[in-house]
């Protein structure tokens, strides 16, 4: 260990390195609650190039690395917890000027999203990847997880706006991986590997980006229903209607009480109702679009609705699905699940998971929401005052099997965009084959054969 302190004295900045236990503390841990961080080491490069040195440096001597971006996961896939030393791309923020002919922009990986949005929006044009963390988020990250948001439905996935890559392996080689090119068909599109692979092959320093012109006139409608059925029922109106459906969010009251207790926000409604929905659509045709809406409360769809006038009512409306995670979190101890199913199964899951929550947790406050529109539901089983969090883990880990074998069942994934990190590597089976786990650790062996970074994640 003192040879490679001495050579990274020596070789580095004076400020690349830290070993305070506060900032330790801070970059060693995620969203996740379930582990307590423990790093030896923070390291912070400015550039492609530093991050290669150190990695080759750190492979040497033989030591393990954890890649951290804004640190929003929630499946513990940024968590150093035995000793590993954390390098942060915090510093890495460059964003190179919009190609409005492209339609591209090239970043680094310690970008915030929300930084993106707004520097391509001067050009009026929008990277669709976007979600309720992205003030906090890093690009990097977002690639590394293939992050959903709301906006899947209209969108797709992360992997969809990403051209290139830069990546370097943990012996410190760096990969440039497709360019800004839009056509490759030059084999195994290698680029597409790291995408989502959650660090355990390469770090990611730089991207270029796809993007897409900013959407046009966007209408947000807030509904009240009565029950889930009823939430799939309106998608598959909402599908037909005289609209581009962007996004499609619902949740129940359970978590409106929670934003509530939290923040003082509640739905706008006369009525009350037990789930909620959000609907944002483009270019909505008005005379149709009116007729629509008319036909929902005619045949009694919807037990309430609204419509945002402006801007900062469309914001506002936004902020009753986007502020519920941040709530559950600082009003108790959420026990998160992240699942998508086909959308095609989605109903006649959900009425299998309620029976299963019913008959399991009866009395426990359980909070759904989620991008119902893309499939992907967001399970949340808050732990009682009165039970002890061990206990309290030890109880929702005999849920989750039988949940995820519900997942299984119906051809689900038990992690719909957080990835699997630490706390769903128990549960990769329940979603990839025998022959699929194999090939991948065959990867990892591939491209880091000492096992040294983002180690125990994944697999």
């Amino acid at each position: 260990m003192k040879a490679f302190l001495d050579a990274l004295a020596r070789d580095f900045p004076a400020d690349f390195s830290s070993n305070d236990p506060a900032e330790l503390a801070t970059y060693g841990k995620d969203w996740t609650k379930v582990f307590s961080p423990s790093p030896s080491l923070l390291v912070r490069p400015r550039s492609t190039a530093e991050v290669s040195r150190f990695l080759a440096l750190a492979s040497a001597h033989g030591l393990p690395v954890v890649p951290s971006g804004g640190r929003t996961g929630l499946a513990g896939g940024a968590v150093a917890c035995k000793g590993e030393i954390v390098l942060s791309l915090e510093r890495m923020r460059t964003i190179h000027p919009v190609d409005s002919l492209a339609l591209t922009v090239r970043v680094e990986a310690g970008v915030i999203t929300e930084a993106v949005h707004v520097a391509c929006a001067e050009h009026g044009l929008f990277w669709p990847v976007d979600f309720a963390s992205k003030g906090s988020s890093h690009v990097g990250g977002n690639i590394a997880t293939n992050a959903g948001g709301v906006r899947v439905i209209r969108y797709g996935l992360t992997r969809q706006w990403v051209l290139g890559l830069t990546v370097v392996t943990m012996s410190g080689e760096v990969m440039e991986l497709n360019g800004a090119l839009e056509k490759n068909n030059t084999g195994i599109d290698l680029r597409q590997l790291f995408i989502g692979s959650e660090g355990i092959l390469g770090i990611i320093t730089e991207a270029t980006l796809k993007l897409t012109r900013l959407p046009g006139k966007v209408d947000v409608f807030l509904f009240a229903l009565d029950s889930l059925q009823g939430v799939l029922k309106l998608f598959e109106e909402a599908r037909k209607g005289p609209f581009t459906v962007m996004a499609y969010e619902f949740f129940t009251d359970a978590c409106s009480k929670r934003l509530e207790k939290h923040r003082g926000l509640r739905p706008p409604f006369e009525k009350s109702a037990s789930h909620s929905v959000l609907l944002e659509v483009e270019d909505a045709k008005e005379g149709a679009l009116d007729a629509w809406l008319a036909s929902l409360f005619e045949r009694g769809l919807v037990v309430d609705g609204t419509l945002a006038a402006d801007l900062a009512q469309q914001r506002a409306l936004w902020t009753l699905r986007e502020g519920i995670s941040e709530s559950l979190s600082a009003t108790g101890m959420p026990h998160k699940n992240d699942i998508a199913l086909p959308v095609a199964s989605l109903s006649v899951f959900c009425t299998e998971l309620e029976a299963l929550l019913e008959r399991r947790y009866p009395d426990w406050e359980l909070c759904l929401f989620g991008h119902i529109g893309d499939g992907n539901l967001h399970v949340n089983i808050m732990k009682p005052d009165a039970l002890g969090k061990d206990e309290f883990l030890a109880k929702v880990h005999d849920v989750d099997r039988d949940m995820f074998e519900l997942v299984r069942a119906h051809k689900g994934s038990v992690s719909a965009e957080h990835g699997v990190g630490l706390l769903k590597k128990e549960w990769l089976e329940y979603t990839r084959s025998p022959i699929e786990i194999d090939l991948m650790r065959h990867l990892k062996a591939t491209l880091d054969p000492k096992g040294l970074l983002n180690p125990g994640k994944v697999l």
